[in-house]
């Protein structure tokens, strides 16, 4: 091992509430700001997961006994130690990703919401009951937890993610494993010790770092019974696949590709605006980003023009700098990949028109800036693929019908967005458009948490989606009792089917 290696501080396994730092594979975790390694993380084998789940198994038995009121005692303590520790929770995502402490504030704000929506779990959990179904008999139906599940986040949300999934099924009585990004995963250990100090009993909420070494443990282990997942489209394709064919239940949110389209009568300030912030807010490292900018009619010079002034005003430096408003990609290949894209979009036949390869940083960080592409179409790397950078792309199209069809042909449907003034095609839009989530005069339209998060089509492997109301369905199964006390002289034998 290097000096260099020796010099770093290691970040561990959490697992029935120990420390555990003593496995021989690491990967390197570095500040993107700097490029500097900062740490290193310990990577699970086979069996370090099989340690993990069989902590989880155990703890899960009384965790599911306990009374919901406790639960949801321990989701109120969870959010009021978040809440007074958020500027400390935001460092440690800005140290390891990379973005603004600002931006790393509202991750946090954001995966509060679902902690305050599962503290009301007594109301999620409730049953239903039916007397008299027929003579003296009735039936009831409750929810109950599904065991051990995984949890699988990506780099980009190291808080708010774990955040949507860990705290709705461990509400609903679930034990986890959560498998944070090996790129930013201090945030995770952060989150398990204020679960701890929130009241949740070892065991019930474990950290595992790793690779796919450990990801495909969790997928075969017999005592997982569900996993969710979020990340790129091609692994939440192998995670779904693999996963259900062991019998597990599954929701895999996978890539996308956002549109935002302006209509003619759309105010050209407020989109230009909604366009900086969607498409390089978090340097475009975000699931619900802006990528592709849909503009109709004979607005787009006058639109590019405006965006082109405010881009020019875009603060792009360390995430710790208060005037920063961008900064850097989580490594240096996500940047490489990002320029790449540029390259290839001028190659293609588009109009590079702000081309953030000609910034220039001091220092080995892995900053790039925001680059503006005009005239792209389908067929064009920049336009077909997920870009997950601060690359904007604009496509002309002739009038609203185009628009929708250019975007129901894209085979990502996560989120989109219209900007227009008039009503009428604001609610065609909605009605038209086929995507999971959508915006009207919002860039951004991530619902709130008492409502559910996920795309279509190759947005979305498996028919759950991510946190409120659809994510208490996903971590728990209903298991309906039909009963009857007769009277003994009532008892008789009967063979046929039973009608009750």
């Amino acid at each position: 091992m290097t000096d260099t290696l020796t010099a770093v501080r290691t970040i561990p396994h959490v697992i029935a509430g120990g420390r555990i730092d003593d496995d021989a594979r690491r990967s390197p975790v570095f500040n993107p700001a700097t490029g500097e390694q900062t740490a290193e993380v310990v990577l699970a084998d086979d069996a370090r997961v099989a340690e993990a789940v069989a902590a989880a198994s155990l703890a899960q038995k009384t965790w599911r006994a306990t009374g919901l009121a406790k639960r949801s005692h321990v989701m109120f303590k969870l959010r009021e130690v978040i809440e007074a520790r958020s500027g400390e929770l935001a460092r440690i995502i800005t140290a390891e990703h990379g973005k603004t402490v600002d931006d790393a504030l509202g991750e946090v704000a954001r995966g509060l919401e679902n902690v305050e929506f599962c503290a009301g779990l007594m109301h999620h959990l409730k049953g239903d009951y039916a007397e008299q179904v027929a003579r003296g008999v009735d039936v009831h139906q409750v929810r109950q937890p599904l065991g051990v599940v995984a949890c699988i986040t990506p780099f980009n949300f190291p808080a708010m993610v774990p955040l949507w999934m860990v705290t709705t099924a461990i509400a609903a009585g679930n034990a986890v494993i959560l498998k944070p990004s090996e790129r930013d995963p201090s945030a995770a250990v952060w989150l398990a010790e204020a679960f701890r100090e929130a009241g949740l009993p070892d065991g019930v909420l474990n950290v595992v770092h790793g690779d796919k070494v450990a990801v495909d443990a969790l997928l075969d282990h017999p005592d997982v019974k569900a996993i969710s997942f979020v990340g790129s489209t091609p692994i939440a394709k192998y995670i779904y696949t693999r996963a259900a064919e062991q019998g597990k239940r599954v929701q895999a949110l996978g890539g996308a590709k956002n549109h935002m389209v302006v209509m003619p009568d759309a105010d050209l300030d407020a989109a230009a605006d909604a366009a900086i912030s969607a498409a390089y807010g978090s340097a475009g490292e975000r699931c619900m980003a802006v990528s592709v900018l849909v503009v109709v009619g004979q607005v787009a010079d006058p639109l590019i023009e405006k965006i082109t002034q405010r881009m020019s005003r875009l603060v792009v430096g360390d995430g710790t700098d208060p005037a920063s408003e961008m900064g850097p990609l989580i490594t240096r290949e996500a940047r490489d990949r990002v320029a790449g894209f540029v390259e290839g979009a001028a190659a293609e036949g588009a109009n590079v028109v702000v081309d953030g390869r000609d910034h220039r940083f001091e220092g080995d960080g892995f900053f790039i800036g925001a680059s503006l592409v005009d005239r792209v179409e389908p067929g064009m790397r920049v336009y077909d693929e997920e870009i997950f950078g601060p690359v904007l792309s604009v496509v002309r199209v002739d009038d609203y019908d185009a628009a929708v069809a250019l975007i129901n042909a894209s085979r990502f449907a996560n989120g989109v967005a219209v900007f227009t003034r008039d009503g009428k095609t604001a609610r065609s839009f909605e009605f038209d458009i086929e995507v999971g989530m959508v915006g009207v005069n919002v860039p951004i339209p991530v619902p709130v948490g008492a409502f559910s998060f996920g795309g279509w089509k190759d947005s979305l492997f498996g028919d759950t989606h991510m946190y409120g109301p659809e994510s208490f369905n996903f971590y728990t199964r209903r298991k309906v009792v039909t009963t009857r006390w007769p009277e003994p002289s009532e008892s008789q034998i009967d063979l046929g089917f039973p009608t009750h």
